[in-house]
């Protein structure tokens, strides 16, 4: 991440500082910047070519927890869900990220699975779900490709200093807000994110690198998203 320490160098002195969303996307506290909006501007798109200029891949899952809880949870209607949002958020990550190992992966190294710390019982629980996938696998993908693709064991680190947890949560607020608008809204570096979203063939079956579930309410413009995607790689 040393293009973003040459860019924490550029705006702030010292530079011993954690991109961190929402402060950077609302101008508040370090990003205030004393009210220059000038400075204000330059930072965001200097953040901006960041993210563009870095090379990775982009997964994620937003998972609506109203309307999950209605029409899943309480119900009962998929057995092979969880029910907790935050396990089928994970579940529906991993199974992209084990198409994309098995697809365009090294065979002869394993990926790994990092996440964000939120705490001693949140860890343990994702763990459990990250180890539950491992020895079970889903409806969709087995145990087998889980096993072949991603070490077993995820680790848990802060987000402290130039980490690529920065990067995951620049993306993350941008797809919560884009799913919080119905998928209708881009955010600020939502068309940046996109252009780097995993997507294989048609992008369906868990092809696709990002998911919004449930979407039978707005799967239009879900699958509108995707198309632009799917024409990004035909140009």
């Amino acid at each position: 991440m040393e293009r973003a320490e040459a860019l924490k160098r550029r705006f702030f002195a010292p530079a011993e500082i954690t991109f961190h969303e929402p402060a950077m996307r609302r101008h508040e506290q370090a990003y205030y910047f004393g009210g220059d909006r000038r400075k204000q501007t330059e930072f965001d798109e200097a953040v901006n070519e960041l993210v563009r200029s870095t090379d990775f891949v982009v997964f994620g899952a937003a998972v609506r927890k109203d309307a999950f809880a209605r029409d899943f949870a309480e119900s009962g209607i998929d057995p092979y869900l969880p029910v907790n949002p935050y396990a089928v958020a994970i579940t529906m990550l991993l199974e992209r990220y084990v198409d994309y190992l098995l697809v365009h992966g090294d065979q002869r190294k394993m990926g790994r699975v990092t996440f964000e710390s939120q705490g001693a019982r949140e860890d343990a629980e994702h763990q459990i779900q990250f180890a539950r996938l491992l020895l079970e696998g889903t409806q969709w993908v087995p145990e087998s490709a889980f096993q072949q693709a991603i070490q077993p064991g995820a680790s848990f680190v802060p987000k402290s200093g130039s980490h690529p947890t920065e990067l995951a949560d620049l993306l993350a607020r941008d797809l919560y807000e884009w799913a919080r608008s119905g998928c209708q809204a881009p955010p600020r570096r939502w068309e940046v994110f996109t252009e780097k979203m995993y997507c294989r063939g048609d992008g369906t079956s868990g092809k696709f690198g990002v998911k919004v579930f449930p979407d039978s309410d707005i799967r239009d413009a879900v699958e509108a998203h995707r198309d632009k995607r799917l024409a990004m790689d035909a140009n």
